[in-house]
């Protein structure tokens, strides 16, 4: 853990950064932060000033420019930074989202069959993303899992959907 604390705000802020910068891999225009977490222009401008401070974004000045996350932001938010993570498919109500990829699968109660619920880590915008789409999360690289669910939640600082899990599948293979 690198020490930092951030406000709610900053790690949306943040977050929404590194999944934007991902996306485009160039600095990312404070406006497009603005539009996908529904904040003011002015308040990122602001929030990035601070986020300078703290070494977690530098500005990249110019007409191309905006700002790019630090090493510092990755390990403030527990990101692991990878140059080739595995593409583990993400299905948004039966479409292959293409710009988002799991990082992680958390089953948070698997011991109640009736509350099976689980947590999907993105790397990607959640701003298209409501309670009662259905998600096809997988299949997972090593072992195959694939996990069909409908979204009880959201967790936008964090980048993470809550799922109540209508169906699991292991093993299955990638064309499926």
């Amino acid at each position: 853990m690198s020490g930092i604390e951030l406000t709610t705000s900053q790690q949306t802020i943040l977050q929404e950064l590194i999944n934007s910068y991902r996306e485009s891999d160039s600095a990312v225009k404070g406006e497009r932060i603005a539009a996908e977490i529904d904040r003011s222009a002015g308040t990122i401008r602001n929030q990035m000033q601070s986020l300078k401070a703290l070494q977690l974004v530098e500005g990249v000045p110019g007409p191309k420019g905006g700002y790019k996350p630090t090493a510092k932001a990755y390990d403030a938010l527990q990101i692991q930074e990878m140059d080739r993570s595995a593409d583990v498919s993400l299905y948004h109500n039966g479409e292959l989202v293409e710009e988002a990829n799991v990082t992680e699968i958390n089953l948070t109660s698997v011991h109640h069959p009736e509350k099976c619920r689980a947590e999907i880590y993105l790397q990607g915008s959640m701003s298209d993303f409501e309670p009662g789409d259905t998600i096809t999360a997988g299949p997972t690289p090593s072992a195959g899992l694939q996990i069909i669910g409908t979204i009880d939640g959201k967790d936008e600082t964090n980048n993470v959907l809550v799922l109540v899990i209508d169906d699991m599948r292991a093993p299955v293979e990638e064309d499926e």
